[in-house]
């Protein structure tokens, strides 16, 4: 039996008195692709915050078998666990390449100096590697004001991919893009994970997500609904009645 690479077991979060996650489990394996959808409020990006540090939570977090409960956010990163954000935010006054090697850079006493002194960060070969994993190798020179919103979501994911993660948890990556850049985006993680970068998807885009994901577990008011492969959870009728509505007939692509 494959061992997950991400393996979150009994993820609950609590507000005061209100419960956002209950008892949730996700595993992502190795070069795998899992969906998270669930309608607004489910507890998606509760989840993200809870497995990337940013909240408090109950429930067991590991990370190729290491446990990353006690762990902050920077040091969940230093383990292997990745993340994106809703919005895109990149340096304007620098190059794309500069962007993700801010990500990729880690600062020695010398490396610091040289920067106070106004040396440039160095492009190293995990900046090359995302460009080139991407497929936006020709975009290195260009400044963030120069890129439709695609290539934006596109340098966002390569400056998270710099770091090396384990796992890389993408928060609603395809928001904003129309059906064409969509497309192109789920290309391009699908090669990722061909290549054997295991991902959490979240998303709204259900085409998208079922287009994309090996696996997709569904939340509704924080807790697991159902869980599959894609086509299985298209046709549940708990998520339908959930959160796919009618709209669930019209979806085609998915993986299975």
């Amino acid at each position: 039996m494959i061992q997950p690479v991400l393996d979150a077991r009994g993820i609950s979060v609590h507000y005061g008195g209100v419960t956002a996650l209950d008892e949730v489990d996700i595993a992502v394996g190795p070069g795998q692709v899992v969906g998270l959808i669930g309608p607004n409020g489910a507890g998606k990006t509760t989840f993200i915050d809870a497995l990337t540090g940013f909240v408090r939570h109950e429930g067991t977090v590991r990370l190729d078998g290491v446990d990353l409960k006690r762990k902050r956010p920077h040091a969940r990163v230093q383990a292997g666990l990745g993340r994106t954000w809703q919005a895109v935010d990149l340096f304007d006054d620098l190059s794309v390449a500069e962007n993700i090697a801010v990500a990729a850079h880690r600062p020695t006493l010398v490396s610091t100096l040289r920067e106070l002194l106004g040396a440039t960060l160095p492009q190293s070969a995990a900046v090359a590697s995302s460009l080139e994993a991407l497929d936006i190798a020709h975009l290195a020179e260009a400044r963030p004001r120069e890129l439709a919103e695609g290539q934006r979501k596109l340098v966002g994911i390569a400056r998270s991919l710099a770091a090396a993660p384990k796992v890389l948890c993408l928060d609603e990556p395809a928001a904003g893009l129309d059906t064409d850049e969509s497309a192109v985006l789920g290309q391009q993680l699908r090669r990722l994970a061909d290549d054997g970068q295991s991902m959490l998807l979240i998303d709204h885009d259900i085409s998208f997500v079922f287009g994309t994901c090996d696996h997709v577990v569904v939340l509704e008011f924080g807790k697991v609904i159902a869980a599959g492969l894609p086509g299985d959870v298209k046709n549940d009728p708990r998520v339908i009645a959930a959160y796919l509505g009618t709209a669930a007939a019209s979806i085609s692509g998915e993986r299975s």
